[in-house]
C-alpha cells in the first residue's frame, strides 16, 4: 500500500507543536503495521531544515506548480530513514524564512498562497514520481486543500483514481481562514465558495476544505472527537459540520515516542530508572534533587514539587492557575514549582513575578530547554496540565512514564489517559475544581505507599504508537 503523509512540520526537522511529534513517529509505525507498504512524508523545506546536517539529497527534476494565473518552480530533496522517505518541497521564496508560520507573533501574510502551493506540489510530485497513493493522510489546515483537490481538479487524474483521503485535526482552533479574494490562488472554482463547502463566515477556510472533502476525518483522542461535534467551545464554529459528518469522524489517541522518552536510558536526567527498578524511589529522589539544584529550589526531599512544561497560552489554563497560586502557596508552604515554557508576553511576565514573589519555591524558565524539560518530567512529583481544552496532550503521558503523577482537567486526551488509578482529574474545568484536585494530590503525596502505587501504575501504562498505528492501518485498509 502506498501512503502519502503531507504535514507542515515533523521531528527531527522542524517543530512548533505536537503535530511534529505525530508526523515524526507515526509513519515508521505504519510501515510496521502494514508490512510491504511504502510511506512518503511530504514536508516544506524551511530555512531551519539543514540539508547537510540531515543528509538530504536533491531529486533531479523540478516542477512548475500553478499558483493563481502563474506558476512557481518546485524543487525537491529527499531523506531516507529505514523504510520511510521524506520529500522536502524546496522553494526559498515561500519557505526559506526565519520562521515556520510567521515572525514576531504574526503569521506570514501570504500563508494562503504558501500552503496552496504546498498542497498542489504534493499531488504533482506523486504524478511525476509515479507514486500512486492508496491513501493520503493529511494533517491540519495547512494540508486541507488536498482532499478538496482530489475531488475537483485531480478527480480524473489517473495517479489518484483509487486514492482515499484521511484528514486529521490536531487542534480545531487553528483553521487557516483567509479572505475570499485568496480563492483564485488555489485554482479551485468559485463554486466551492459556499456555506456547505469552503466558505466560513465570509472567509475561505482551509480546515473546512479538509473536513468537507476528506473521505475520513480523525482527531487525536476519542474524547476530543466527541467534544468538537457537540460543544461550540471545542468545535470553534464547525461543530454543525462535524456533527453531520459524525459517521466519518473518529478519535485515535496519539502515541508517544517511547524511545525518546525512556527514563531507563534518558541521558538528560540525574539517575536512570524503570518501573522494575528496585531503587526506583531512590532514583526519583536523585532526579528531584538534581531538578531542585538546577531550578534553584530549596533541596527539601519531602517538599512536593509541581512541574509544568507547556506553551504559555490561555488554552493551557493559566488564568485558573494564577487565580489559585497564592492560595496554594499559603496552604502548602513546602510546595515547590518548576515551570518551563514560552508564549504570550503577559503570561511570561506574570510567571516571572511569581518567581520573584516566592524565591526558592517557584522557578520559571522562559523559552525551551530540552534537557530541562526531561529533568522536570523526571524530577517533579506532580505534573500539572490545567488545560481549557486539550485535543490529546503528550505531557501527561510523558509524566506518567517518568513516574510523575499528573493533575489534569477533564477534557480531550487528558480525560482519555488519566484516571483515579494514575492521577487526579478535576471535577470540572474551573479554578475551584483545580484547587480541589491539587489539594487532593498534595494530601495523597503525604502517604508514601499510596503515592508509590500511583507512580507505578502510571509507569505501567502503554502509550506507545503501536496500538494507535494499528487503528490507522485498519482505517487505511477499510475506511
Amino acid at each position: 500500500m502506498n501512503i502519502l503523509f503531507p504535514a507542515a512540520e515533523m521531528v527531527p526537522f522542524c517543530k512548533t507543536g505536537g503535530l511534529a511529534d505525530v508526523a515524526g513517529a507515526l509513519p515508521a509505525e505504519i510501515v510496521k503495521a502494514l508490512p510491504g507498504s511504502r510511506v512518503i512524508c511530504f514536508l516544506p523545506r524551511y530555512k531551519a531544515v539543514d540539508a547537510a546536517l540531515h543528509g538530504l539529497k536533491k531529486i533531479p527534476f523540478a516542477l512548475e506548480i500553478p499558483v493563481g494565473d502563474r506558476t512557481e518552480t518546485a524543487r525537491f530533496l529527499i531523506h531516507k530513514a529505514g523504510k520511510v522517505e521524506t520529500v522536502f518541497l524546496d522553494h526559498p521564496g515561500y519557505f526559506g524564512r526565519p520562521g515556520i508560520y510567521g515572525e514576531g507573533g504574526s503569521d506570514y501574510p501570504d500563508s494562503a498562497e504558501r500552503y496552496a502551493f504546498f498542497c498542489r506540489a504534493a499531488l504533482e510530485y506523486c504524478g511525476k514520481a509515479k507514486f500512486a497513493p492508496a491513501v493520503i493522510h493529511c494533517h491540519d489546515w495547512q494540508t486541507g486543500l488536498i482532499p478538496a483537490y482530489l475531488k475537483t481538479l485531480y478527480a480524473k487524474d489517473a495517479s489518484f483514481k483509487k486514492t482515499r483521503s484521511v484528514f486529521t485535526i490536531h487542534n480545531m482552533a487553528y483553521q487557516g481562514n483567509f479572505p475570499k479574494e485568496s480563492l483564485p490562488l488555489t485554482g479551485l472554482p468559485w463554486s466551492v465558495f459556499t456555506p456547505d463547502k469552503l466558505e466560513f463566515f465570509g472567509f475561505m477556510s482551509y480546515l473546512k476544505a479538509g473536513l468537507v472533502f476528506a473521505d475520513r476525518i480523525t482527531t487525536v483522542s476519542p474524547r476530543y472527537s466527541r467534544e468538537i461535534r457537540t460543544d461550540p467551545r471545542f468545535g470553534c464554529g464547525m461543530e454543525g459540520l462535524l456533527a453531520r459528518r459524525a459517521k466519518s469522524l473518529s478519535g485515535i489517541l496519539n502515541g508517544l515516542d517511547v524511545d525518546a522518552w525512556d527514563p531507563s536510558k534518558d541521558p538528560m536526567i540525574e539517575s536512570n530508572y524503570s518501573v522494575k527498578s528496585k531503587d526506583l524511589l531512590t532514583a526519583k529522589a536523585e532526579c528531584k534533587l538534581g531538578l531542585q539544584a538546577r531550578a534553584r529550589l530549596a533541596p527539601v526531599k519531602d517538599a512536593p514539587l509541581i512541574g509544568m512544561v507547556t506553551r504559555l497560552d490561555p488554552q493551557k489554563g493559566f488564568k485558573m492557575l494564577l487565580q489559585i497560586l497564592p492560595k496554594m502557596a499559603a496552604e502548602h508552604p513546602k510546595s515547590q514549582w518548576a515551570v518551563l515554557g514560552s508564549g504570550l508576553p503577559e503570561i511570561e511576565k506574570e510567571l516571572e513575578l511569581q518567581a520573584g514573589r516566592f524565591p526558592g519555591r517557584f522557578f520559571f524558565h522562559k523559552g525551551f530547554d530540552e534537557p530541562l524539560a526531561h529533568q522536570i518530567y523526571a524530577g517533579a512529583d506532580i505534573f500539572l496540565m490545567p488545560s481549557e481544552y486539550e485535543p490529546c496532550g503528550l505531557g501527561q503521558m510523558i509524566s506518567m512514564r517518568y513516574g510523575t503523577v499528573p493533575v489534569v482537567t477533564p477534557t480531550g486526551g487528558l480525560a482519555d489517559t488519566v484516571g483515579p488509578d494514575t492521577g487526579f482529574v478535576c471535577a470540572e474545568t474551573s479554578a475551584p475544581a483545580l484547587h480541589q484536585a491539587l489539594w487532593k494530590a498534595l494530601k495523597a503525596f503525604e502517604d508514601r505507599t499510596l503515592w508509590s502505587r500511583l507512580m507505578r501504575r502510571g509507569m505501567m501504562k502503554d502509550f506507545s504508537w503501536k496500538t494507535s498505528a494499528r487503528k490507522y492501518a485498519e482505517l487505511y485498509k477499510h475506511g
